[in-house]
Formats: C-alpha cells, sequence, structure tokens
C-alpha cells in the first residue's frame, strides 16, 4: 500500500477568497515504511499574505518572490501522488486549495489522479471525541516528538503526521489476515504481509490445580446464589 502524507501551506483562510498554495510537501510511505521519497515546494502565490497566515508558518511574499509558481511543478506534484492514498489532517483545507490551483490551470481535481483521501482529523475525532485533535495534542498524545515545530511547515508536518498516523493505527499490525493457505501466510511487525511466512505455534497454557480448586470454589458459590441453577455445572464444563 502506498500512501503520501501531505500538507500545505497558505496566503490565508480561503481558497475562495483567492487565497494560494505557498508551501507544498508530501513523504512517501509504502507498507507502514517511510521511503525517504518526498516531494517539496515553496510557491510564490503572486499576491499578499494575510497577517494571521503569516504568524503561523513564517513565511513572507519576499521569500517566495524567486519560487516557482503552481503551474510550474503542478505535474511533477501529480505524478508524485499518481495512484497513491492521500493521508491528511483536516483534508477538506487542503484537498480544497490543491482542488483550486488546479482549476486555474483547468486540470482535473486531486482526487481524481490519487487513490483516496484519508483524513486523520476525522479518524482523531472518531478516536478522542470531545478532546483536542490538532496535530501538537495528537503529538502529546501518542508521545510524538514535536519539540523542534516552532512554526507551521508543510514538510515539517507531514513528516510529524506520518508518525502520528503509525501511532493511531498500530493495533492494526497485530490483525491476522487469512489470504488462503493459514500455515505459510502471515503479517509481520510493521503490518506487512509476507507469503511464505511460517506463523508461530500457538502454545495452550493449561489451568494448575490451585487455579482448578479456586474455579470449583466459584462455581459452588455461583450455585448456592442461584439455587441450583449454575450453567456450568449443568453442562459438566468444570473437567
Amino acid at each position: 500500500m502506498r500512501q503520501i502524507f501531505l500538507d500545505t501551506e497558505t496566503t490565508g483562510l480561503e481558497h475562495k477568497l483567492g487565497h494560494r498554495i505557498i508551501e507544498i510537501a508530501g513523504v512517501e510511505m509504502r507498507n507502514r515504511r517511510l521511503t525517504n521519497r518526498h516531494f517539496h515546494s515553496y510557491l510564490n502565490p503572486e499576491r499578499d499574505i494575510d497577517s494571521g497566515a503569516l504568524s503561523v508558518h513564517g513565511i513572507s511574499r519576499e521569500f517566495l518572490l524567486d519560487k516557482p509558481r503552481f503551474a510550474d511543478i503542478a505535474a511533477e506534484f501529480l505524478d508524485f501522488v499518481r495512484d497513491a492514498e492521500l493521508v491528511i489532517h483536516n483534508a477538506a483545507f487542503d484537498v480544497g486549495f490543491l482542488n483550486a490551483e488546479l482549476a486555474l490551470l483547468d486540470m482535473a481535481p486531486v482526487n481524481t489522479v490519487c487513490h483516496g483521501v484519508c483524513d486523520t482529523l476525522r479518524m482523531a475525532k472518531d478516536l478522542h471525541p470531545g478532546k483536542k485533535n490538532n496535530l501538537n495534542a495528537l503529538c502529546d498524545r501518542y508521545g510524538v516528538d514535536n519539540s523542534h515545530r516552532t512554526l507551521h511547515g508543510a514538510l515539517l508536518d507531514a513528516e510529524i503526521l506520518a508518525e502520528v498516523y503509525l501511532a493511531m493505527t498500530r493495533g492494526q499490525e497485530s490483525l491476522i489476515m487469512d489470504l488462503g493457505d493459514d500455515k505459510t501466510n502471515g503479517i509481520d511487525a510493521a503490518g506487512t504481509f509476507s507469503p511464505g511466512r511460517q506463523r508461530r505455534a500457538q502454545q495452550v497454557r493449561r489451568a494448575s490445580q490451585e487455579e482448578l480448586a479456586v474455579h470449583e470454589q466459584l462455581l459452588a458459590a455461583i450455585e448456592q446464589a442461584s439455587k441450583g441453577k449454575c450453567l456450568w455445572l449443568r453442562t459438566g464444563s468444570t473437567g
């Protein structure tokens, strides 16, 4: 499974008001392992940056004057995300801006190129209803180091999001998938399906005589309290 963890920085909050993307970044993960491949670019928005946005990411218009425009990197970006699942925190925001930029170039929406979009904000809200679920809060909750995150930055935030996502979905690594041959197929510690991996034999631990005696005492107490209606004694399952 190929995933791209994506983040953008913008000139403001509303693409419908003409705000533009000024930084875009994505990091690639395959089968729950980062590949060290990434896409990153600052962009010249050809417009002013709102003071509120500037205070969040610290990227000035002067810094962006010699940077490429979205049109210059659009094809390379789409090739990078093609056929991958996009994983984005608050996906509606970033996808809205991406599609607005693509529409200016008469290009199809990004979701027609990628293989679906996963919104980690929605995932976090389902897992932790009523709690703060921004990226900093999730880092605190899952023990992800974000001490180097003083300002928002698309590449850094995409890398942090990948770590948070792995922590949020860690339980999936222990799921066993039955894909045919029960003895030869398996899932490794990273959640990667590996044909030919031998499953470890299950060990059966039987109760000791002391544990069986305690069990018998418990059943006797239930029998007395229920006035002779202890189901386990009726079925003879105490042995």
